[in-house]
């Protein structure tokens, strides 16, 4: 029997999940994945012999834990620390795998089943999770009034209100990271010089950093993340030969892009993915950082976020809500969307760019716009 990686939604009662960990003896560690305002996830060791005994307190009522020591500025404090953890029972959880460690009985590595929780401080929901959620429920109340008020615009696709089954909001992220050879430095002038002409672009990666990109999409694939691409980013310089033929000093920028998932899973999956590629390119003797200007005079990494509105009706078909047959290039209601999030940005980008260093990533005068 192969590696158990995801538990699906339609498995997570207490009797279903009890059987699935007594048939995968090698998940010993059960972890709830709660998403502070830094974006943070935490990660923590639970023994899947005491979820077993308690799993209805962890999968119904939720577990206390101190949030003084996450992202919840001004919110949780020393004072006043206690978070409950209450379960997100409606997304996908994924199991990980540590394979540096393999379970003597089992012979597999040893896993952690990483269940994405909500936080709550005072009974108030507090965390990144939530805050998600409820923008997506705003904007498809918002939207539900907007037909009622505006039929016109479900004229334009000859639909009426009536043929709607429901709104689909829909996300899909493009993660680039750099990637480099422990204890080595590439001259700035080198890497600046070969971004600027264009060396690195979608070349044809060698090595170790092939190996480790092929293995990551392959796991990717085995999760069920349906990857898309892997290739070389515009960073980096030629990596060197040495006497054994192993590359060393190594620098390289490397994107990775998978399918898209509604707005809550998409938001897990980035998070799993980055420890997914942090974790293979480790185990080939690799780092990987996804800071977004690990080097200054370098153009940095971004993260692409693609936003799409869809509607599922009654009779099977979907529609692009953001398209137009007419000769824009958006509808009516993607230049609303585009414009809200222009007029929003202010309170939308302390989480978008959470770091001073997200904010210095670009470089002034290549590629992208630098504001």
């Amino acid at each position: 029997m192969g590696l158990l990686r995801v538990i699906k939604k339609e498995d997570h009662n207490s009797a279903k999940i009890v059987q699935i960990l007594n048939l995968n003896k090698q998940i010993k560690f059960v972890s709830l994945m709660g998403v502070d305002l830094g974006g943070n996830a935490t990660d923590e060791k639970i023994p899947v012999e005491l979820f077993k005994k308690d799993i209805d307190d962890f999968l119904y009522r939720g577990i206390q834990t101190d949030g003084s020591s996450v992202e919840l500025h001004e919110i949780a404090t020393l004072n006043n620390a206690k978070v409950d953890m209450i379960t997100d029972l409606d997304s996908k959880w994924f199991v990980d795998y540590n394979y540096d460690f393999i379970d003597s009985i089992t012979n597999k590595p040893i896993g952690t089943l990483r269940i994405p929780c909500f936080l709550y401080h005072d009974n108030k929901p507090v965390d990144s999770r939530n805050i998600l959620r409820n923008a997506v429920n705003t904007f498809k109340e918002t939207l539900w009034n907007i037909f009622d008020t505006n039929p016109e615009i479900l004229s334009n696709y000859n639909i009426k209100k009536d043929d709607i089954k429901e709104i689909i909001i829909t996300s899909a992220t493009e993660l680039e990271f750099w990637v480099k050879t422990p204890n080595s430095d590439a001259e700035i002038e080198e890497l600046s010089t070969s971004q600027v002409l264009h060396e690195q672009y979608w070349t044809r990666t060698k090595g170790k950093v092939r190996t480790a990109l092929e293995e990551t999409l392959l796991l990717m694939e085995a999760y069920g993340f349906e990857p898309e691409m892997g290739h070389k980013e515009v960073g980096g310089v030629k990596a060197k030969l040495d006497a054994s033929g192993n590359f060393n000093h190594v620098m390289e920028q490397i994107e990775v892009d998978w399918k898209y998932s509604d707005a809550i899973q998409a938001a897990d999956n980035e998070l799993f993915i980055k420890i997914l590629v942090q974790e293979t390119y480790r185990r080939h003797g690799l780092d990987v950082t996804f800071m977004a200007k690990p080097l200054d005079g370098v153009a940095g990494s971004g993260m692409h976020v693609h936003l799409g509105i869809s509607l599922k009706l009654k009779n099977g078909k979907r529609i692009n809500l953001f398209h137009t047959n007419k000769e824009h290039f958006l509808s009516i209601l993607g230049y609303g969307s585009l414009m809200g999030l222009l007029k929003n940005y202010e309170v939308m980008n302390p989480f978008i760019s959470s770091t001073n260093n997200s904010l210095k990533r670009l470089k002034p005068g290549f590629e992208a716009p630098v504001c």
